[in-house]
């Protein structure tokens, strides 16, 4: 090999360890030598791979006697990903490719990758802080359903009708609350893995927000405004998920926010990068600090003491981005939070 090629190994991020037919090593690059304890390269090379390899599992058996990498089927291509412990008890994620000219030839080289376990370390504790977050979020209104239900089956002769109805309307409230939890994580998953399904077709945004706002300001007691700008193109939108978004939006201005909610559309100034419909959202409350606003897009961020399950910015997010929007947070001239995204007004869906 020659001396830029191994100095391109060198560089790499994981370990890279060759032997060749003989079970012998013939290469190691420097993340190799520094994840196995060994001095150099030429500590490694010439050592049998089985003893090169000080790696073991919680049984303390090692990689090579658990693999048998030069053993089995001549269809058998390499060893799939695997933990394994290093001597100084770091986690180290391994895994090897199989060469042989042909299947009716002999091995030719095993060459097995280490990589740093942080990753799936950090990977481990954040599924283990989502189903957390996931529990608890559950466990509240299943807990309120559970109790009511408790309660009618044992004093149902007891109670009279009035109560019986406001235990039930808590019971179907809570129930809604759990249904929409549900729809969100499903939400994500999609967002997720690139699966989110989008049915896009031109749309007249101001008759979509009309709607929303409507049906917003009949369940709530605060004030909620709509704003129309002139020259209002029509934006390439799936009518559900943008219907989704700007719910949130609203519902978030209302729960997060103080005094009015104001709803603005208006035509995407002509130096932006495409054309569409720009829909802002402020309220009037303490705002967001600047400093928080990249978080307000991880999963489960909450600001504030006003409940939610901390997803919806996460999904709004992704919702427009999906359509191929952008969606950014200012200050409002009402001093609280401005919420802005802008839709195409083509087709620029990013799926």
């Amino acid at each position: 090999m020659d001396q830029t090629a191994r100095e391109t190994l060198d560089q790499l991020p994981d370990g890279v360890v060759v032997a060749g037919d003989d079970e012998v090593v013939e290469l190691a690059n420097a993340e190799a030598v520094r994840m196995l304890g060994a001095t150099s390269a030429d500590d490694l090379v010439g050592q049998k791979l089985k003893d090169a390899l000080v790696l073991q599992d919680q049984s303390g058996e090692t990689w090579c006697d658990r693999n048998q990498p030069y053993l089995g089927l001549a269809t058998r291509t390499g060893v799939p990903e695997q933990p394994w412990v290093l001597p100084n008890g770091t986690e180290v994620l391994v895994n090897a490719r199989i060469l042989r000219p042909s299947l009716t030839e002999p091995i030719e080289r095993v060459v097995v990758s280490l990589r740093s376990g942080r990753g799936r370390a950090r990977l481990d504790r954040e599924r283990s802080d989502l189903v957390a977050t996931v529990a608890h979020e559950i466990r509240s209104p299943l807990t309120g359903v559970k109790g009511f239900v408790q309660a009618l089956l044992n004093r149902w002769d007891k109670l009279n009708d009035d109560q019986k109805k406001l235990m039930l309307t808590t019971v179907n409230a809570d129930s809604d609350r759990l249904s929409r939890l549900i729809a969100e994580l499903l939400d994500v998953a999609r967002i997720d893995t690139g699966r989110l399904s989008l049915f896009p077709r031109p749309a007249d945004l101001e008759v979509l927000v009309q709607r929303v706002v409507d049906s917003v300001r009949a369940g709530t007691s605060r004030p909620v405004e709509l704003a129309v700008g002139p020259g209002l193109p029509e934006a390439h939108v799936d009518p559900d998920k943008f219907t989704q978004v700007i719910t949130n939006l609203i519902e978030n201005g209302i729960r997060h926010g103080d005094g009015v909610v104001s709803v603005t559309l208006s035509a995407i100034a002509e130096e932006a990068d495409f054309d569409g419909v720009l829909l802002t959202v402020d309220d009037e409350g303490s705002g967001i600090p600047e400093e928080m606003r990249r978080r307000v897009f991880t999963k489960f961020w909450k600001h504030g003491e006003r409940g939610g399950s901390g997803l919806g910015m996460y999904i709004v997010n992704g919702l427009v981005r999906a359509h191929g929007g952008v969606l950014t947070i200012g200050d409002s001239p009402a001093g609280g939070a401005r919420i802005a995204t802008a839709w195409p007004e083509d087709d620029r869906r990013q799926l």
